[in-house]
């Protein structure tokens, strides 16, 4: 079993800044995928980043530029730093971890930009 804890979230203004933070235990393959997926109210779940255990990354157009993931491989966490915020950005954010394993998710955390 891997377990996914989320922190970070909150209200933050139009331009604003935040940084989430995801940490993982439990059974984990060393070659994963970790990542962040948000849904907004009334939509589906969309990929904002993902970065490779060998620190491969890949973003939504819509957040590259804005968006930087990074993680700590000796220590299983992801981080998203989240700047020049809109408020299209607001949604739960969730962690995800995938591996030879499957797929892993945290319970997510709430984003709100202000307008």
């Amino acid at each position: 079993q891997v377990y996914l804890v989320e922190s970070g979230g909150g209200l933050v203004q139009t331009g604003g800044s935040l940084r989430l933070s995801c940490a993982a235990s439990g059974s984990i393959v060393s070659i994963n995928v970790m990542g962040w997926y948000r849904q907004a109210p009334g939509k589906q779940r969309e990929l904002v980043a993902t970065i490779s255990n060998s620190g491969s990354t890949n973003y939504a157009d819509s957040v590259k530029g804005r968006f930087t993931i990074s993680r700590d491989n000796t220590k299983n966490t992801v981080n998203l730093q989240m700047n020049s915020l809109k408020p299209e950005d607001t949604a739960v954010y969730y962690c995800t971890l995938r591996s030879l394993r499957g797929v892993h998710w945290g319970q997510g955390t709430q984003v709100t930009v202000s307008s």
